[in-house]
C-alpha cells in the first residue's frame, strides 16, 4: 500500500454498504484514480475530491445499487454488463459519488482485519482522523466473492474479511434455548422483538426504540438508539443470533466518521451517534424507486442538543460482549474497529482542567437525557466509563502505536476506581462521618476534601439508609454531594467491579432491604427519591414530563431488569433477580410492554410512556435467558483486577510536602 489513508468496513451480505475513505491508496489492488475515465487521471487530489462531491465523476462502468421499491422491500439490481470492475454508489445530501472497485472480496482481509500491518506506518491516524470531519464517506453497495453472490443456503454463515463467527458456539446457544419450554409471554416477547428489527439494504442492523403501531407521533422512537439496542443485542446473542449485532457494530462505526455540526461547531471526532434511522431517498428518473441511506443523530436534533456521551461507551461494551459470546474476536482486531475504539478513548481521555479522574459531562448526556440535575460527574457515566476502559484494555492490540494509550487506560482505571470507592460510597458509618465534618479545611491532608457542608445530608436519608447496606451516591462536585440513589450507576459498579466486593454486597443488601421503595410493583426505580415541590421546579425547570415519580424523576423502568439480573448472578443472588423477573412477568405483557411506570410504587403505566418499548421487551428476555444460562453471565461482567489496585502514578513518596492520597486513605480497602 502506498499510504494508510484508506479504511474499509466490510459488511456481511450483498447490498450492505461499506465505508471507504481514500486518497490514492491501492487497498483494493488498484488506485481509484487510475481506473476511471482518462479525464480523471489528470485531476489533482483536490480536484478529484471536488468532482466527487459534486457528483460529476461518471466513468462508463456498470454496477450494483441498492434500490427499494415503494413497498420498501430491499433488493439488488445488477447490470448485465457487470465485469471485472464495478461501481459503488451512495447518495449523501443529494450528491452521488462513484468509485471503481475491482474484485473487492478476493484480497480484502489482507488490508483491514488486523492493526499490525498498519500501526507502524506514519499515517495510521489519518485512516479516520485526517479530514474526517470534512469528507463524507464513500459507500459501496455490494460485494461479490470470486464464486458469485452469496448463496441463500449460506445465510447462517456470518462473514467479514474472511473471518468467521464461531458457529458452533451460536448453534450451542440455540440448542440450549430449544431444550427448555418457552412460556407464552416469552414467545410473545420474541415476536415483538423481531417485529422491531430494522433492515438496511436487506440486512438487520438494529431495533427501533418502540414499535407501537397506534402511536401517531413517533418522534424519534422509530430510530435505532445505541443504548437502547444493547439489551436487544444481548437477547439475540444469547439466543445464538450474532448477525444483527455484527451489522449494528459495523454500521454505527461507519457513522462515527460523519460530520457532526451544531451552529457551525463540531464536537470531537470519536463521538458516536445517539441514534440513526434508515431513510429512503428517491432516485432521479425512477418510477417510485429509491435508495436507502443511514441518517444519524449526534445530538443535533435531541432535546437540549446534548451530545450522547454514553453512546461510545455502550458501543465498546457491546463489542466486547459480541466477541465473548460468539467467539468472533477477529472483529475486534480489524484496523477500523481498533481505530474506532481509539477515537472514543482519545475523546474520553483528553487532558483538561479537571483535577479528578471522573468524566465531566452536562445534564442529559446519558439515559437520563433531560434536565435532572446530574451535570458534573454523574455515577452512571463514571460506571460506564470504567466498564468501557476495562473492555478496551482487553481488546486493544498492544504495539508501538498503542503503548501509551494502554498505559493511560491503566492509570485512569486505577485512579477512577480509587476515587469512586473512596468518595462516592456512603453507608451509615460514612454518613455519620460527613455529619461531623469540619469545613473550610485548607490543607493537602484535609479530610473534607470537597468542602461538603453537613447540612447537605437530606432528612430522608437519615432514616432511609439501612444498617447493613450502602450505595454509591449520584454525583460529587466541590461543596456538593447528590445523595440520590441512581440504579443504573450502582448496578454497573457491581458488574464492572468498580466497587469493592464489600461495597457491591452492600448495594444489593440495600436494594433488598428497600425493596418496597426501589422495586415495589415494578422493577426498578431509575432513581430514588423523586424531586418534588420547589426542588423539582428549580432543578428540572418545571419539566412536565419529569414530574415527581414519573419518567426520569423516580419512574420505574423495566429495562433495568437485565442489568439487575446480571449484578445478582455475579454476587451469587440469582433468587433476588428471579423475584424481580417474576414480578415484571405478571404485568408487562398485560400492560403492552410500557417504557416506564409512574407513582411511588410503580402501579400506573407512565402517563407519556410508549407501549411496545423494545428495550423493555429485550430486557425481560435477556433476564430470563441469563437466569437460564448463568454460565453465560460470566462473559458479561468483570471480577476484581488486583493489578489495578497496585498502580499509582502520582509519584508522591511517603515523605515530602505532598503525600499520596491513596496511602493516606482511611476508608478505602481491598475488602
Amino acid at each position: 500500500m502506498s499510504t494508510s489513508s484508506s479504511i474499509g468496513i466490510s459488511t456481511v451480505k450483498p447490498c450492505c454498504r461499506i465505508l471507504i475513505r481514500y486518497r490514492s491508496s491501492s487497498i483494493f489492488g488498484v488506485s481509484p484514480l487510475k481506473s476511471g475515465s482518462p479525464s480523471l487521471n489528470n485531476l489533482s487530489k483536490s480536484q478529484f475530491k471536488h468532482a466527487f462531491r459534486r457528483g460529476c465523476c461518471k466513468p462508463g462502468f456498470s454496477g450494483h445499487r441498492c434500490l427499494v421499491e415503494p413497498g420498501r422491500r430491499a433488493f439488488c439490481i445488477s447490470d448485465s454488463s457487470w465485469g471485472q470492475s464495478r461501481v459503488g454508489s451512495c447518495r449523501v445530501n443529494g450528491r452521488r459519488g462513484l468509485l471503481v472497485i475491482p474484485r473487492v472480496a478476493s484480497d480484502f482481509r489482507n488490508h483491514s482485519s488486523s492493526v499490525e500491518a498498519h500501526v507502524n506506518q506514519k499515517s495510521f491516524e489519518s485512516i479516520y482522523i485526517q479530514g474526517g470531519l470534512n469528507v463524507k464517506p464513500l459507500v459501496i453497495e455490494r460485494i461479490e466473492t470470486d464464486h458469485g453472490v452469496a448463496k441463500e443456503e449460506d445465510r447462517d454463515r456470518i462473514e467479514a474479511d474472511s473471518s468467521t463467527v464461531n458457529i458452533d458456539s451460536l448453534k450451542g446457544l440455540r440448542e440450549k434455548t430449544a431444550e427448555r419450554e418457552v412460556s407464552e409471554i416469552e414467545k410473545e416477547a420474541w415476536k415483538l422483538l423481531r417485529s422491531a428489527v430494522v433492515n438496511y439494504c436487506g440486512n438487520p442492523v438494529g431495533t427501533v426504540a418502540a414499535n407501537d403501531l397506534t402511536d401517531k407521533q413517533a418522534l424519534n422512537y422509530d430510530q435505532v438508539f445505541i443504548r437502547d439496542f444493547v439489551p436487544s443485542a444481548l437477547a439475540f446473542l444469547l439466543n445464538g443470533e450474532g448477525e444483527i449485532v455484527k451489522n449494528f457494530l459495523l454500521h454505527t462505526l461507519q457513522l462515527q466518521s460523519w460530520e457532526k455540526t451544531v451552529d457551525c461547531y463540531s464536537p470531537g471526532q470519536g463521538l458516536m451517534p445517539a441514534s440513526f434511522k434508515v431513510r429512503g431517498v428517491p432516485l432521479e428518473g425512477s418510477d417510485g424507486a429509491f435508495e436507502e441511506v443511514l441518517d444519524p443523530d449526534f445530538g443535533e436534533s435531541a432535546i437540549g442538543r446534548v451530545a450522547p456521551v454514553d453512546s461510545g461507551l455502550w458501543w465498546i461494551i457491546l463489542l466486547r460482549a459480541y466477541g465473548k459470546i460468539t467467539g468472533d474476536y477477529a472483529l475486534q482486531e480489524r484496523v477500523e474497529v481498533q481505530t474506532g475504539i481509539r477515537l472514543i478513548l482519545n475523546l474520553c481521555l483528553t487532558d483538561g482542567f479537571d483535577m479528578f479522574p471522573t468524566l465531566l459531562v452536562t445534564d442529559g448526556s446519558c439515559m437520563i437525557d433531560r434536565r435532572m440535575g446530574i451535570h458534573g460527574h454523574p455515577l452512571e457515566i463514571q460506571a460506564l466509563f470504567y466498564s468501557a476502559l476495562r473492555c478496551s484494555r482487553e481488546m486493544l492490540i498492544v504495539n508501538d502505536a498503542t503503548t501509551k494509550l494502554v498505559a493511560a487506560i491503566n492509570n485512569r482505571l486505577s485512579a477512577l476506581s480509587f476515587h469512586i470507592r473512596e468518595y462516592y460510597w456512603v453507608d451509615m458509618k460514612k454518613i455519620n462521618e460527613i455529619y461531623r465534618y469540619n469545613t473550610e479545611e485548607y490543607s493537602t491532608e484535609a479530610i473534607n476534601k470537597f468542602n461538603i457542608y453537613p447540612d447537605q445530608i437530606p432528612s430522608w436519608l437519615v432514616d432511609w439508609i439501612p444498617e447493613t447496606g450502602g450505595y454509591l451516591i449520584g454525583n460529587l462536585q466541590p461543596a456538593h454531594m447528590d445523595f440520590r440513589f441512581f440504579t443504573l450507576g450502582n448496578l454497573w459498579a457491581i458488574i464492572s467491579s468498580l466497587g469493592t466486593q464489600k461495597q457491591n454486597e452492600g448495594i444489593l443488601n440495600l436494594i433488598e432491604a428497600k425493596w418496597d421503595d426501589l422495586v415495589a410493583h415494578m422493577p426498578l426505580k431509575i432513581c430514588y427519591p423523586a424531586l418534588e415541590s420547589e426542588e423539582w421546579r428549580l432543578i428540572t425547570g418545571s419539566d412536565p414530563k419529569n414530574t415527581p415519580w414519573s419518567y426520569h424523576n423516580g419512574g420505574s423502568w423495566p429495562t433495568l431488569l437485565w442489568q439487575f439480573t446480571l449484578a445478582c448472578i455475579k454476587m451469587g443472588k440469582p433468587g433476588l433477580a428471579k423475584k424481580a423477573v417474576d414480578l415484571a412477568e405478571k404485568r408487562l405483557s398485560a400492560d403492552d410492554w410500557p417504557e416506564y411506570y409512574d407513582t411511588r410504587s410503580g402501579r400506573f403505566i407512565g402517563k407519556q410512556s410508549r407501549l411496545f418499548q423494545t428495550w423493555t421487551i429485550a430486557g425481560f428476555l435477556t433476564s430470563k435467558m441469563l437466569l437460564e444460562k448463568p454460565e453465560l453471565a460470566s462473559m458479561l461482567f468483570w471480577e476484581e483486577d488486583y493489578e489495578l489496585l497496585e498502580i499509582c502514578v502520582c509519584s508522591l513518596g511517603k515523605s515530602g510536602r505532598k503525600k499520596c492520597s491513596r496511602r493516606n486513605a482511611r476508608s478505602q480497602s481491598a475488602a
